[in-house]
Parts: C-alpha cells; structure tokens; sequence
C-alpha cells in the first residue's frame, strides 16, 4: 500500500494543477490596471477628436455663410439662421437666386459633435457680421477643455 505522499507526486497536501486565488487576483488587477489606462487614453483622445471636429465644422459653416454673402450682398438674417445655407429663405429678404444645392455639400444642417445644433448670431461680437458657436460638450457658454465655446470669432 501506498503512502498519500507517494500517490500525489511526494507532496503530503497533494499537487493539483491550476492557480491560486491569489494568482489569480493578482492576474486580474494588472489586467484592470491595464484596462484603465488605455480607456483614459481613449477618452482623451476621443474628446480632443471632438474639438477638433467642431472648429472643422465652425469654419465650414463660416465660409458657407461667407460665400452665401459674396452671392447675395449679405448675411442670412437670424430668423432664417445657418438653414439658409441649405435651403433657400421663405422669409425675408428672400435672395432672388439661390444654388441648386445650397452652399453646403450636404442638404442638412450638421450638428456638433456633441448632438446640438450651431449657435448663429446676427451681428456676432467684436463687430463681426455674424458669429457661428458650438457650446462645447456642456451645452453651455464658457467653460474649459471639451466644455470649451467654439466660434468662428476665436477661429
């Protein structure tokens, strides 16, 4: 007859293949800690995309509105705001010739890239004619970083 120790390969406890709990935790928080980073990375990333995105869209949107007035002598009222870009004005001043298309490669308005719509003034500030602003990613004037107004007078 055997001993136990000779039967589970000379360890008295016995040897079983696998890992340990502790193993295994340890496995599991560098993995989380791995996890971490590469999501703040790509959050970062994302958000700076966002922006980016944005003063992209601003400054497509202010040249549109600046070609609309080199053709019709002058600025889309605030009542027919940046949807004069895509379709021709039913209110007035009604411009007498319109582009097929538009002034914007696509027939609807773009929204930022955080869903909202682009903000128009008419007269912008510092005595611009107009002002085209996204709000940022709060929706709201001021703030810093992502949060940050995006208008065509800081482009």
């Amino acid at each position: 007859m055997k001993h136990r120790a000779e039967r589970t390969g000379g360890s008295p406890r016995g040897r079983r293949g696998g890992f340990t709990l502790i193993e295994i935790l340890v496995v599991m928080a560098i993995i989380m800690g791995l996890v971490t980073v590469v999501t703040v990375n790509v959050l970062q990333k994302q958000q700076k995309a966002r922006v980016d995105t944005a003063k992209i869209q601003v400054r497509e949107l202010q040249n549109a509105v600046g070609h609309y007035q080199v053709e019709q002598g002058r600025v889309p009222t605030m009542e027919q705001g940046l949807g004069a870009l895509v379709r021709k004005p039913a209110s007035a001043p009604v411009p007498e010739t319109y582009p097929d298309g538009g002034y914007l490669a696509s027939r609807r308005l773009p929204r930022d890239p955080w869903g909202r719509d682009f903000v128009y003034l008419v007269p912008g500030r510092e005595g611009l004619p107009f002002e085209i602003v996204s709000y940022g990613s709060d929706g709201e004037p001021g703030g810093d970083g992502d949060a940050a107004d995006i208008s065509t007078a800081d482009l």
